[in-house]
């Protein structure tokens, strides 16, 4: 995720970061471009009686409203599940912290700190893994012994979830917390697990794929048929004026697709890195373990 000062206005016009579309569309603006100059040359060089589309501005200025309509609905659409991702690993850095804090206040041993202080980030690290292309369990500090066992399985979020609540069960066999602590540390595992099915569900539930191609189609064929509009007033400056449309409309689209998925690698994507980082260094902090 980039960090940058909203406020500097001439950085935001003049960068060109890979996450800018333009960089992004640059080819397709080209195309788009030449297209719409040959469909003006067309219309300019074969077709010059056709003065009575001027009228068509009114139609295109209603279909202009109908695609901002269905584009708004489209970015509030992929924002809202962006923010409900960011919301979730707010709460799993949450959840991990009071997990860490109310073990500590107990009496464990200090293998079971180090214990404790490696399988509560193992989540977070496994977690942000398991919502891109799978988990590397080098990532995760395990010995040798539990690598061959996070190996065979399917799920290593669950599975560390797993581990960390036998721990605990144990130490409840031992009497060393109540029943009501155990109940209360259940409550902070049960939500780290509902946090990774609900990131889950929204990498696994994109925009329905009849209304992303509809969106798509109906972006190109407006976009190439604007210069039968406008070519009578502007001449050949109307294929200027569809490839500019088309970059807004499109660079909206574009955007919209790139946030939906908030769990990757680009740009605009969640910093979950950043977060595991921070709830390893907070777990080995509260739990003493260097």
């Amino acid at each position: 995720m980039i960090t940058y000062d909203p406020k500097n206005w001439i950085q935001l016009i003049f960068a060109l970061k890979k996450s800018d579309t333009f960089r992004m569309l640059w080819k397709e603006l080209i195309y788009i471009a030449l297209l719409s100059t040959v469909i003006t040359f067309l219309e300019i060089t074969f077709f010059p009686q056709a003065q009575a589309l001027n009228s068509l501005i009114s139609v295109y200025s209603l279909l202009g409203f109908v695609i901002s309509l269905l584009l708004v609905f489209r970015t509030n659409t992929a924002y809202d599940r962006w923010w409900e991702g960011r919301k979730i690993w707010g709460q799993l850095i949450n959840d991990s912290r009071n997990l860490s804090i109310k073990l500590s206040s107990f009496q464990l041993t200090p293998d079971e700190r180090v214990f404790f202080a490696r399988m509560i980030p193992n989540f977070a690290f496994a977690s942000k893994e398991h919502l891109r292309q799978g988990v590397d369990l080098a990532l995760l500090e395990l010995t040798d012994e539990e690598m061959i066992k996070f190996a065979s399985k399917s799920h290593i979020p669950v599975y560390v979830m797993q581990l960390i609540t036998q721990k605990i069960e144990l130490i409840k066999k031992e009497t060393r917390i109540t029943n009501e602590d155990y109940l209360v540390l259940s409550k902070n595992i049960n939500s780290l697990i509902d946090g990774i099915g609900a990131c889950e569900r929204i990498k696994a539930t994109p925009i329905p794929f009849s209304y992303s191609m509809f969106i798509k189609k109906f972006i190109f064929i407006y976009v190439i048929s604007l210069p039968l509009a406008f070519v009578n007033i502007f001449e050949y400056w109307a294929a200027f004026i569809s490839t500019f449309v088309f970059y807004a409309l499109v660079s909206m689209e574009v955007l919209a697709e790139e946030i939906e998925d908030p769990f990757g690698t680009d740009d605009n994507d969640l910093p979950t890195d950043n977060i595991a980082d921070k709830i390893k260094q907070n777990c080995q902090e509260v739990l003493e373990v260097n």
